[in-house]
Order: C-alpha cells, then structure tokens, then sequence
C-alpha cells in the first residue's frame, strides 16, 4: 500500500477528447450547496427541464421545503415577446415576500437563459441595488453547454469571492481559506485537526451561513479540497492569496499529504503533526484495510464525469491496490492535480474531455471489473453485465479527511459485494431447482 512515489505518463500521452460528452449539467451542485449554505436561495432561471432535473436529482422532500426553486421561462419569453427582467422582478418579489428569512439570494444561469442571452449579472445588480443587498444577490451560471456539473460549484465559489468587491469583507482576516464544499462533519474534523496543529483565521468557502467573507489579500493562503476549483483558484489569486499545493483530502495518504502541506506552510513542526494526526491515521488504515480484500487487483475504468478522477484513481491504486486502466476526467486543471497525476502508475491511461462512444468501446475492449461512470452510461453497462459506480455519488457523499476514508472505499467495494450476492444467490437457486 505504502508504494513509493512513480511518474505518471508524460502529457503527451494524455488522450484528448473532443466529441460527445455524457455528463449532468452544473445545476446539479445546486443539491449539496443549498444544504451547505443554509440561509441562501437558488433561483435558476430556466425551463421545466431544469426544474424536473433539480427535483429528480435532489429527490422528494416530504417534511421540509427545499431552498432552491426554478423561475420557468415560457414560450413568450424564449420568442422575446416579454421582458425577461420584469418577468424575473415579479418571481423575485413573490419569492421574497414568501420567505423573507433569505439573506443570500443565488440568481443561477441555465442552457436556456444563455441561449437567449439574458443578462443575468445586469439583472443580479439591479435586484441587490432594490434590496438594499437585504437580501444580497448575487449570480452565477450552471449551464450545461460544455461543462460538467461540478464546475456549477466552482462557478458559485468564485462568484462569492468576487462579491467582496461589490458588498466588502468583514472585519477578520482570513489567514487560510479552505475552498470546496464539504459535508458539515468532514468540516467540524478539518477544522478541529487544523486547531490542534495551532492554526488561526481558518475560513472555510463556502462556509454554513451567508456572511461576509474575512479579507483576502497577500497573507492570505489557500488550500483546495475539491480538485475542480479552476476558477475559484483563480478568484483568490485575483485577490493575493497564494495556493497552497497539496494532493487532495481522499484516503489515509491524501488526507495526510494534504494537512503536512498546510502545516509545513504554517511552520507546524514534525512533532506537533505527527502527535495530532496519529490516531486518526490509524483509524482511516484500519478502516480502509476492512474493504481492500474486495477491491485489490480489480480492474477500474473512470469514465470522466466529476473531476475527481484523478484523486480517486490514486486512492484507488495506492491504497486499495486496484489496477487502473484508465482515468478520465472532463477537464484537467494541470497545475492542480499535478501530484495526483505523479502518483499514477506509468501504465494509466489518462484521458481528458470525452469522445463518448469512442471511450465506450475502450472500456469494453478492457473488460474491466468495475466501471466508475454517470447514470447515464451506468444502466446500459449493467445491462451488459458490467459492474458500474455511479460518479455522482462522490460529490454527494462526504469522503474528505480521515474519519471517511472506510466510507470512500465501501462507495468502491459495494457494487462488488453485490455482484458477487446476486451471483450466489442464482447459484444457490439452480441449485434448489436441480
């Protein structure tokens, strides 16, 4: 498990695919991010479509009232025969007046408000300016004309860091900003390990509440939990902040490289970190270990989907001894995920963007044992007798940090474990039969 580190294949390697892509759009992030940010409200401004995507993928809500609605756009306001704006000021004030408890109102872009050019940043301004920013309102786009859905999340971070210049930073300083949406416990454990270690002015983006953030500027540092935040990077950089440039927080190695990153930038010392994180490492390897027999030497192909490939394919090699075949991602932020890449092994096929029917045919040709892919690629493959992991899973699930890495693995070992069921039982049924 402990293997040391290898090269990854050379850039040039790299499959690059420009044909058609099967992924969800970024409305989809809307799920986990209204459950993180707990006073704020999405609004898309879309068609039915969006409004039946965004219920489908957050399921039925029985007891609570969700906060996140869709203002449909007609037949009259796609054909420009209305004022878009006057049409989106008649939901806003309807949707105020019946929840004035809102204090972050999220004006989401969608495939059909950019078709027809709706200028949803104009919009945004003239509303917060009407509001008195109570509440403040600001946009940003989940559309998904070429983007997948996680880039909805990295599109609302960036969004919330650039508000500052609009609505200002409150009176503390950040001196690091931990950006990426993680589930309220993997936060309570970062933000308790990262306190041992004697850190101060953790800021975590997005935080539970709509406040303003700290002030940002060139002492701040920051730290990415989620590999796909391109333009949230590059929203703090705009400000002064400087990376910090870590693997990312998945299995026992990743969590570990991804705090000695944060505390040899803090100048914690050896001591100190070996003392905090002991005891959770033991338990993430213990944890881990209970699932590595049913995952070791499987064969894995990662359809790109989340963005998270890379980090999964190293938790996936490195710790439950898989062997991968090939590691798709919709996008690469290089510079980013550059470690997770090193960490490969040589043979990987890395591929970036997707040729849909393309890859399909490489996947089958590699009679892999387990297929890491959309929801949409997931039930014909099953149908085919190919066991599948929904990629969606791991942005809704919390799998950061030590406490999660027996939860990561068991996402991987389930569908395995069930194959492996089901197999017995028609055994056992023909057996009865006979």
């Amino acid at each position: 498990m402990n293997q040391p580190l290898v090269s990854c294949a050379t850039p040039s390697a790299t499959i690059r695919q420009r044909g058609q892509h099967e992924v969800f759009c970024g409305l989809t992030s809307i799920i986990w991010l209204h459950r993180k940010v707990q006073d704020a409200f999405f609004l898309v401004v879309g068609s039915r479509t969006c409004a039946h995507l965004i219920q489908s993928a957050a399921g039925v809500m029985i007891f609570s009232e969700p906060r996140f609605a869709t203002a449909i756009m007609e037949e009259r306001d796609l054909a420009g025969m209305v004022d878009m704006h006057d049409e989106l000021d008649r939901e806003v004030a309807r949707l105020l007046e019946r929840r004035p408890n809102i204090r972050m109102l999220v004006l989401v872009g969608s495939c059909p408000s950019e078709v027809i050019k709706f200028d949803l940043n104009r919009a945004a301004e003239r509303l917060d300016r009407r509001y008195g920013s109570k509440p403040r309102v600001l946009c940003y786009s989940g559309s998904g004309i070429e983007t997948t859905f996680t880039q909805g999340e990295d599109n609302f971070l960036a969004a919330l860091v650039r508000d500052q210049s609009v609505h200002g930073a409150s009176d503390k300083v950040a001196k690091l900003v931990v950006a990426g949406s993680v589930a309220d416990v993997v936060e309570d454990q970062f933000a308790r390990l990262l306190d041992d270690l004697g850190l101060e002015d953790v800021v975590f983006l997005p935080g539970r509440s709509s406040d303003r953030l700290p002030r940002i500027g060139p002492n701040t540092r920051f730290v990415l939990a989620q590999p796909y935040l391109g333009a949230t990077a590059a929203a703090l950089e705009s400000l002064g902040a400087t990376r910090i440039n870590a693997l990312f927080p998945l299995g026992e190695e990743g969590t570990t490289a991804w705090l000695k990153a944060i505390a040899d930038t803090f100048g914690v010392s050896p001591a100190r970190f070996a003392a905090v994180t002991e005891a959770p490492r033991r338990r993430a390897l213990e944890a881990t270990a209970h699932y590595r027999p049913t995952i070791e030497g499987k064969r894995v192909f990662l359809f790109p989907d989340s963005q998270l490939e890379p980090s999964l394919g190293r938790y996936l090699s490195r710790e439950l001894d898989a062997e991968i075949i090939e590691v798709g991602s919709p996008y690469l932020h290089r510079e980013h995920v550059a470690g997770e890449l090193a960490m490969l092994p040589p043979r990987v096929s890395i591929s970036e963007g997707q040729d849909v029917e393309i890859q399909i045919d490489r996947c089958r040709a590699a009679k892999p044992d387990l297929v890491v892919c959309g929801m949409g690629l997931a039930n014909p493959f099953e149908a085919q007798g190919i066991v599948t992991k929904w990629s969606i899973e791991f942005a809704f699930t919390p799998i950061q940090g030590y406490e999660q890495a027996g939860d990561l693995a068991e996402l991987f070992a389930r569908p395995l474990t069930r194959k492996v069921m089901i197999a017995g039982d028609r055994s056992g049924n023909r057996r009865v039969v006979s």
